[in-house]
């Protein structure tokens, strides 16, 4: 039923009160009059509206084509869609954002200036955020009293600045207006140094390990499963009693490592490496930067804003398994040197794992295993770019703070217990075996996420020295990602708790804004390859609009053939035309 023929009805219901008033007399012909009369009145009324409503819509029909018409109002009604959209949508940001932001900036402000408040932050944590997860409201809320401040924890051994620092009296700017805020997590502002001051301000020798002095490995060549609880040939299957007594740190220790059938990681041990770059392994170098690709799952990122003194003194490490190298030949983005831009590619052979993220846990946690010759190392995964210098980032995380292992906590989570029910939600990994792995760290006494506890981490970036105590914890944490799941945010929090519940060590857990200042994560490949290809740029000459001549009604215009001697004269036109607009 069209528009208008609902109007006509809406016109003929309206005249029937005048067709009742009949004039008395001859009834049979004045009402057959007036009904004529009527109906001729209401016939050019009709005619006359119908002619108006059909009017507009014609001039445009004749002054852009129907379909050009039709085309506008499509654009009209979607534009009224997005506009309405994005109203709604703009109720739920700012408590998305403040949801967000809370993740990000709540919890440890681990500056070294030790500034007890931030301006810049405090607008966050204005009011109270409703969420249905108890273990996220303690994380999150502060109470009334507070008076819109939210309280810094300072980190231990966190040094105080001198008042002549150039990152002393930085802040947080101020929080942009409500309707600029975007949704999700994203970087902040963070203060470096420039890289000559970095540079100068490295420790000449080693940080202190507590307790623990000298840390040593276990080698057994033909390693058996004696527990049902997980383990492998590459771990060595450490039993119950083992992993229990690994956590009581002492001055001298012997641990499962990883690489246990042979003293020389790397060779023979279930993740080798060409005798070549084992001897390239085996340098010492101050610092280090290295990152991994499994299974062909990522593309290789090339790092930006590195400095002509980290290119000199600083090696790049990626590696990659057979899949990975076969792609990266294929492509000819590999050299001869082994090099693809800034990263050196070490080929690992034989991975002990199908999982490929799970062979990707062995150089996160076992950098100092394979280069046992480095001080520092920075480690991102595989989808992350890095934009800062390296050596700007050891000085803010690390040497800034007197710390010896710095990683950023989760952007939005904080509760191992949240955090697996989100994996499972997500089909991280095996339901069951998550159940497993949290029902097993209820027994060992793991309890929910409170203010006076670290949040869990997101894990894509570790920044570390190699020492003593540090080596441990990534060697017991590569235990837990070799016993249970490979989703090592599940086991990093109970690994951190019973370390630091014996000695007097901490972890610089900075915030995950600051993180994303100094890498850019990016899709993996699958993502990548799904997404449509860059369109190029073309200049093209709008089309000109159609002639505006009147057309008489009733009569039918006919257009005369152009020869075709004239047709491709003017074609060809055109196509200069078109070509001379592309340059």
């Amino acid at each position: 039923m069209t528009g208008g023929s609902l109007g006509v009805r809406m016109w003929s219901y309206g005249t029937l009160p005048d067709i009742n008033g009949v004039i008395p007399g001859d009834e049979k012909l004045l009402q057959s009059k007036s009904l004529v009369n009527v109906r001729k009145n209401s016939t050019k009324m009709f005619s006359g509206f119908r002619e108006k409503e059909r009017s507009l819509p014609l001039v445009w029909c004749r002054c852009l084509g129907c379909r050009k018409f039709s085309m506008l109002l499509l654009i009209a009604f979607a534009l009224l869609v997005f506009v309405l959209g994005s109203l709604a949508v703009d109720k739920e940001t700012i408590s998305l954002n403040v949801d967000q932001q809370i993740g990000t900036l709540s919890m440890v402000l681990p500056y070294g200036n030790g500034a007890p408040s931030n301006p810049g932050a405090s607008w966050i944590f204005g009011k109270k955020d409703k969420q249905k997860d108890e273990n996220y409201l303690v994380a999150n809320i502060l109470n009334e009293d507070d008076e819109n401040r939210f309280r810094i924890v300072g980190s231990k051994g966190a040094s105080v600045l001198p008042s002549n620092h150039p990152c002393a009296k930085f802040t947080f700017p101020p929080p942009p207006p409500p309707n600029l805020r975007r949704i999700g997590p994203r970087p902040c502002p963070v203060c470096y140094l420039p890289v000559d001051q970095a540079i100068a301000s490295m420790p000449s020798s080693p940080s202190a390990s507590p307790v623990l002095q000298n840390l040593t490995y276990v080698h057994d060549e033909n390693p058996i499963k004696t527990e049902p609880h997980g383990g492998s040939d590459f771990g060595g299957y450490p039993s119950i009693k083992q992993r229990s007594d690994s956590f009581d740190v002492k001055e001298s220790m012997t641990v499962h490592c990883g690489f246990v059938k042979r003293s020389k990681p790397g060779l023979q041990t279930g993740f080798d490496f060409d005798e070549s770059d084992v001897a390239e392994l085996q340098q010492f170098h101050d610092i280090i930067v290295a990152s991994a690709i499994f299974g062909n799952y990522d593309v290789i990122q090339q790092p930006r804003n590195i400095s002509e003194e980290a290119k000199k003194n600083i090696p790049f490490y990626m590696f990659i398994d057979e899949e990975t190298e076969a792609y990266i030949k294929k492509k000819s983005i590999l050299d001869s040197s082994k090099r693809v831009g800034l990263w050196r590619i070490v080929v690992v052979r034989n991975v002990p794992y199908s999982d490929a993220r799970r062979n990707g846990k062995v150089p996160k946690l076992l950098l100092h295993r394979i280069f046992p010759n480095v001080r520092y190392s920075i480690w991102i995964d595989g989808k992350l770019q890095l934009v800062v210098d390296p050596y700007q980032i050891l000085e803010k995380f690390l040497w800034r703070q007197n710390a010896n292992f710095a990683i950023s906590r989760h952007y939005r989570r904080f509760d191992v217990f949240v955090e697996a029910e989100a994996n499972k939600a997500a089909g991280k990994y095996d339901n069951s075996s998550i159940d497993e792995q949290v029902d097993f760290y209820k027994q060992e006494g793991l309890t929910p996420y409170s203010e006076a506890k670290f949040p869990i981490t997101s894990g894509c970036v570790l920044i570390k020295e190699h020492i003593p105590i540090t080596n441990l914890f990534t060697c017991l944490w590569f235990n837990e990602v070799d016993r249970f799941t490979s989703r090592d945010q599940l086991s990093f929090a109970m690994v951190r708790d019973k370390i630091m519940a014996k000695v007097d060590w901490n972890i610089n857990m900075f915030l995950d804004c600051e993180r994303r200042n100094f890498v850019v994560q990016t899709y993996h490949r699958d993502l990548l390859e799904q997404m449509p290809p860059p369109v190029a740029n073309m200049i093209r000459r709008p089309p000109a609009l159609p002639s505006m001549r009147r057309r008489t009604p009733g009569k039918r215009i006919t257009r005369r053939r152009s020869s075709s001697r004239r047709h491709r004269k003017a074609a060809t036109g055109n196509r200069d035309q078109f070509l001379l607009s592309t340059f």
